[in-house]
This record gives C-alpha cells, structure tokens and sequence, in this order.
C-alpha cells in the first residue's frame, strides 16, 4: 500500500518548468499574439483583427501581460490620435520555435 507522503515525494513546492512555461504562454491569445508579431512591429488595431474572435479589452490586457514578462515591447508612435505598435522582442523570438512545432503537430494529428 502506498501512503500520501510516497506519492508526493513526485512533486515539486514549486511550478515544474512545464507549468512554469503554460503560465507564459498559456493564456489566452497569447501565443497568437506573438505568433502574429513575428514578421514584425504590427499596429494594435491591426493585431486586433488578425486575431478576430479576440475583444480589443482582450488584445489589450494580454499585450500587457506579454509586456511586463518581457516578450513583446510597445512604441507609441503617435500622440494624438494614439497609435502604438508591439513587436516581439528577442527573448520573446525563442518561443516561436516553440509555437511552430505546435503549429505542425496540429497540423499533423487527426484532431
């Protein structure tokens, strides 16, 4: 028979390095996101119908989230009215390897 404390000898106290990673790019839009930026700066407008079924709030609070973790930076590129553009930094760049191997084990299954 095996007792609680055996089994939770396999875990860890804190976020293995997979969660770790899901908490980066596991939310919502966020790959897609950087996977749209990957060509280059886009205008915030712009990203928002390249993502479609994403509101603006959406786009707007995940580009926050993708800022502050340092994968993606924000230019202002005119005060009034307002523009700005995002662009993938370079650390951000690393997961796109990442996010192009998912591309095509999606493409490859029978999901």
């Amino acid at each position: 028979m095996i007792n609680s404390k055996e089994i939770n000898l396999n875990s860890c106290d804190e976020p293995c390095s997979i969660e770790r990673g899901m908490r980066i790019l596991g939310g919502k839009w966020k790959a897609s996101i950087l996977w749209h930026l990957k060509d280059g700066p886009v205008r915030f407008n712009e990203l928002s119908r390249m993502l479609g079924g994403a509101s603006k709030k959406m786009v707007d609070q995940r580009l926050k989230e993708l800022e502050g973790q340092g994968l993606v930076t924000r230019e202002v590129i005119c005060d009034r009215p307002i523009a700005v553009t995002y662009e993938i930094t370079e650390f951000g760049r690393t997961a796109l390897t990442i996010l192009e191997r998912l591309k095509d084990w999606t493409e490859e299954s029978d999901f």
